[in-house]
């Protein structure tokens, strides 16, 4: 068998092509862009999906990746949709109703989570979105089974007739291992389904299908307890602690333990629901359990519930302190956990290292505007600036300090709009050209039907930089007119070149549209630096 070094996401990406793949879905956001973008490189040169080949484009949202994913599996082809965790939150009401609807062609979702917050508002779980949609989902421990996992995964939604999710973590999105290939399976035919009533979700026929998902749950734990990625390791010399161990988690656990070292008895957790069998006979057979997750405490919270000691046994992990609550696990985190000495390391020398934070990389056009941003703001003090996601983000440090808020993504508009309605002057909204096809266009549309007094800028750098310099939906000719289309007043919308040498002529245009009472736009645009150099 043919062997690769892959990272987690890129392992992802072949085990779904060798599962026979139709339709890849995504929004870039790390850490799950490389699996998109790996599909692509694959296979952007082949047939299209009419032809036996792969589609692969990026959509304009999470939300939009998901539903055509979902009409790629309704016309009996595998799709696989993809996305950073908080993207999940964009594309859940697809998300949940099409565990309700089923699926026909087989329907995996990669939910990439960051522990530890590297590139994200929050380190939330999406195995709590699997368990609210009462579907399987898998979560890879190395690149093998990343590979392995995605392959079965198109197989067991199939089988069950629903979406499954696949839960990876930054640490494996990211690092690379030797994974064995396996033999490719030819695609889906075209075979849409034939019960289309059961795809239409009016109320009757939502109650069916809400029933019928519902009566699968059994057939799912029991197939979960089968699993041959859940695992109950029992020492035949017993022991007082006993582990269960998910994930990344458990490569924690075993590197604690080696020369020789005797391994305490655990549960090996890779695939959902909780194999319920297996957990209850590892509490049978020890005193104390400990919980290796990263993540939040899901498992350890299953167990405990309420009453905290399934079986008067004690659980412990992040919900007693055992293990941190906050932040991703490494091997040191959890050998604490387990109760043993620390490494010694090496310290490292006393050499002040002055602190280097992340800045707009030289020449970005965002400097441009938001020099005058700020220069703006000196003259009107009172100046809020709602900011989005994106590398203009960075402009809430120095010299800048000219981002007040940045929750998620397109928030920047609406949040502009909420404060203009409390009476706050001026309001400025800053969302790049992306950021504005994602989830900017509907509160724009808000904001010109009242024509609320505030000031939306949309930085155009034609691309999607953060995250790589993937393509964007709406740049130059294009977003002016989707903006012109929204119904903005064409006297208050002004593209302006974000270059130095028009400084004094962009920051009199800022000046005078940010003194407006009413609902103004300004594009400053420039190519991205970095993307300009490929």
């Amino acid at each position: 068998m043919e062997r690769r070094p892959l990272l987690g996401d890129e392992a992802v990406a072949l085990g779904a092509i060798h599962a026979g793949l139709s339709g890849a879905y995504s929004y870039p956001g790390t850490p799950a862009t490389e699996i998109f973008e790996f599909v692509h490189a694959q296979v952007h040169k082949g047939p299209p999906a009419t032809e036996g080949g792969v589609h692969a484009r990026w959509s304009a949202n999470e939300k939009v990746a998901f539903e055509e994913a979902l009409g790629m599996s309704y016309a009996g082809r595998r799709a696989l949709v993809s996305f950073k965790h908080v993207g999940l939150n964009v594309a859940a009401d697809p998300f949940m109703n099409s565990s309700v609807s089923g699926i026909t062609g087989g329907l995996v979702v990669a939910s990439a989570d960051d522990p530890g917050m590297h590139s994200s508002q929050n380190e939330q779980d999406s195995r709590y979105y699997a368990h609210f949609a009462l579907i399987p989902a898998f979560e890879p421990c190395t690149g093998q089974e990343a590979y392995d996992m995605t392959r079965e995964a198109f197989d067991v939604s199939e089988r069950f007739g629903v979406p499954v999710m696949l839960r990876l973590v930054t640490r494996l999105a990211h690092s690379r291992s030797g994974v064995e290939l396996s033999a490719p399976r030819a695609v889906n035919p075209l075979a849409p389904t034939k019960n289309p009533t059961a795809w239409t979700l009016l109320p009757s026929n939502a109650r069916k299908g809400y029933a019928l998902l519902t009566s699968k749950q059994a057939e799912i734990l029991k197939w979960s307890e089968s699993s041959r990625f859940n695992q109950l390791k029992l020492n035949p010399k017993g022991g007082r602690i006993g582990v269960i161990a998910s994930g990344i988690g458990f490569n924690y656990f075993l590197e604690n333990y080696h020369n020789g070292a005797e391994i305490p008895s655990y549960v090996k957790v890779g695939a959902y629901p909780i194999p319920r069998a297996l957990v209850e006979k590892l509490i049978d057979a020890v005193d104390e359990v400990i919980l290796l997750e990263d993540g939040y405490p899901f498992i350890e919270g299953m167990l405990s519930g309420l009453l905290g000691s399934p079986r008067g046994k004690k659980i412990h992990g992040r919900l007693d302190g055992t293990v941190p609550r906050t932040g991703e696990l490494n091997p040191d985190i959890v050998r604490a956990a387990l109760g043993m000495p620390a490494i010694e390391r090496q310290t490292p020398p006393d050499v002040p290292v002055p602190n280097r934070p992340p800045r707009l990389c030289d020449g970005c056009p965002h400097i441009d505007s938001y020099t005058i941003l700020r220069m703006v703001m000196d003259v009107f003090p009172q100046t809020r600036v709602f900011s989005d996601i994106g590398c203009y983000t960075l402009g809430a440090y120095p010299p800048y300090e000219a981002a007040h808020s940045c929750i998620d993504m397109g928030a920047s508009i609406s949040m502009a709009m909420g404060a203009a309605q409390a009476g706050m002057r001026p309001v400025v909204a800053t969302i790049g050209d992306s950021t504005f096809m994602h989830s900017g266009m509907t509160p724009l549309a808000g904001a010109v039907d009242q024509n609320l007094p505030m000031t939306v800028v949309i930085l155009d750098n034609a691309t999607t930089a953060m995250t790589g310099g993937q393509d964007t939906m709406a740049t130059g000719s294009r977003l002016l007119n989707v903006v012109k289309g929204l119904g903005v007043n064409p006297e208050h919308i002004h593209v302006l070149e974000a270059h130095r040498k028009h400084h004094e002529a962009n920051l009199e245009i800022i000046k005078r549209e940010v003194a407006y009472e009413g609902l103004s736009v300004i594009i400053p645009t420039r190519e991205c630096v970095v993307t300009a150099k490929k």
